[in-house]
């Protein structure tokens, strides 16, 4: 017996807003944001390097993907002026070039590990009262806006590294408003044509 696939919830915009102002540095600000914004996976967010931002271009080079994919994608310009506030004001000088790092403590400049991403978001469930929030949510959430906002699901495939579109089918669980007026929408057209027969 098959057991049933159970999707995150996609947060709605007060609870993305609740999130981004819960966040304690402007380095948890710009992985969070790489997360709604570009789709990234926690270990992608994680194994960035300086030298796969394209800023100008508005692009991440994703060389760590899962599976060991590469892919080149697009992000939103807000994610980059994040990045830059955190690179300006808060990255220590390190000899590595490692994007997201230790900022206190004896480990400060070392780059930041899964356990140190997985406190930040425990720190973000108290102060919010998110009890599920995690990194899968979030990129769920960026997936599912973009799909809404009416990116086609092969351009979702390739933002999400997903390696068939099947896969991308059974991953990206829509929000009931954008399934809602899609239905109408197709609807209307076929009462249409009956009523020109």
């Amino acid at each position: 017996m098959r057991t049933p696939r159970t999707l995150p919830r996609v947060l709605g915009p007060a609870e993305v807003e609740a999130v981004l102002d819960a966040l304690n540095t402007r380095r948890d600000r710009a992985m969070v944001l790489a997360m709604l914004l570009g789709g990234l996976r926690r270990c992608e967010v994680l194994g960035l390097r300086l030298g796969d931002l394209s800023p100008g271009e508005r692009q991440v080079f994703i060389s760590e993907g899962k599976g060991g994919h590469q892919r080149l994608i697009p992000i939103s310009a807000t994610f980059f002026t994040a990045v830059g506030d955190y690179l300006d004001q808060e990255r220590p000088i390190v000899d590595h070039d490692h994007l997201f790092v230790v900022l206190r403590g004896p480990t400060r400049g070392r780059p930041l590990s899964a356990d140190g991403l997985d406190e930040i978001l425990d720190g973000v469930r108290r102060r919010t009262g998110l009890p599920r929030l995690t990194c899968h949510q979030l990129r769920h959430t960026c997936l599912t806006r973009l799909r809404e906002a009416g990116m086609a699901l092969e351009a979702v495939q390739a933002q999400a590294g997903r390696r068939s579109i099947e896969s991308t089918r059974i991953y990206l669980h829509l929000a009931n408003a954008w399934l809602v007026k899609q239905y109408l929408d197709a609807s209307a057209a076929i009462d249409a044509d009956r009523t020109n027969l």
